[in-house]
């Protein structure tokens, strides 16, 4: 969740994505037991479409991973990952709830709420800082605050198979006469 990243690494890594015209939404670290960890930032678009270009994930890394070991900010080896909110986009913001009202959702929160912590189902509304979904027929009010992690679900459809390039093709791909 944005508001759970580190104030010492927003320091360091907001400014470098926002000079690309971008918007920082999560950080997420995996360090353990291996011998190097993992700082996962996920950046999106001022527009929120989630349509940053591999280059620019890869500018804003390099630079990322610069200001990162400039300042010592990690202990030892570790991996950077930079991209985009994807098909299952991450919802980190109070904004990000809100611009997937109507969408399909999971989320898990940080304590039981009526005896469960994860719930799957349509993000009916978000305002007040209050999440409503609908589960299995049941509504559930979850607060901004009690969220651990939360994703939109992509439902495909054939839509997201079918290449408009090669409509008509046969399989040798030539055109069907």
């Amino acid at each position: 969740m944005y508001r759970d990243i580190p104030e010492d690494l927003r320091r360091l890594i907001e400014p470098v994505v926002e000079d690309h015209g971008c918007e920082l939404v999560d950080v997420e670290s995996q360090f353990g037991s291996s011998r190097s960890g993992l700082l996962r930032v996920t950046i999106d678009r001022k527009e929120g479409d989630g349509r940053v270009a591999v280059e620019r994930c890869a500018e804003i890394s390099r630079e990322i991973g610069t200001q990162l070991d400039a300042h010592d900010a990690i202990p030892g080896a570790y991996n950077l990952e930079v991209s985009s909110p994807g098909l299952d986009r991450v919802l980190a913001r109070e904004k990000d709830f809100a611009a997937a009202r109507g969408q399909q959702i999971k989320l898990k929160t940080r304590r039981p709420i009526a005896g469960r912590r994860r719930f799957k189902g349509r993000l009916i509304d978000f305002r007040d800082e209050i999440a409503r979904l609908q589960v299995d027929g049941e509504e559930f009010e979850i607060p901004f605050r009690d969220v651990e992690k939360a994703n939109t679900m992509y439902a495909f459809s054939s839509a997201d198979f079918s290449r408009p390039d090669r409509a008509g093709a046969g399989r040798s791909g030539e055109r069907k006469r």
